[in-house]
């Protein structure tokens, strides 16, 4: 297996999922991309889907603004992993 250069461990489970599938992307990807890519990841796992599963994942992007920024600007919904953790 690869080894990833996000570091996650203090990180919530729903917070790793977004920056493994944001590193998996290439580093940046569109809010949608992301919340369906984390739907598959759990749903693999065997995980449920909650209806609320895109609110929880945009407040953890706003939440962890060290981690993820919209490289876009603040009117954009393209989210990347920020600095040294891409």
């Amino acid at each position: 297996m690869a080894q990833t250069r996000t570091p996650r461990s203090g990180l919530d489970s729903l917070a790793r999922d977004i920056a493994l599938v944001l590193e998996r992307m290439g580093g940046s990807a569109h809010q949608t991309v992301v919340i369906d890519c984390v739907a598959a990841l759990k749903r693999q796992r065997g995980e449920q889907v909650t209806p609320d599963l895109k609110t929880r994942i945009i407040e953890v992007f706003e939440h962890y603004r060290d981690l993820f920024f919209r490289p876009f600007g603040e009117g954009s919904n393209r989210w990347a992993l920020a600095g040294d953790f891409a």
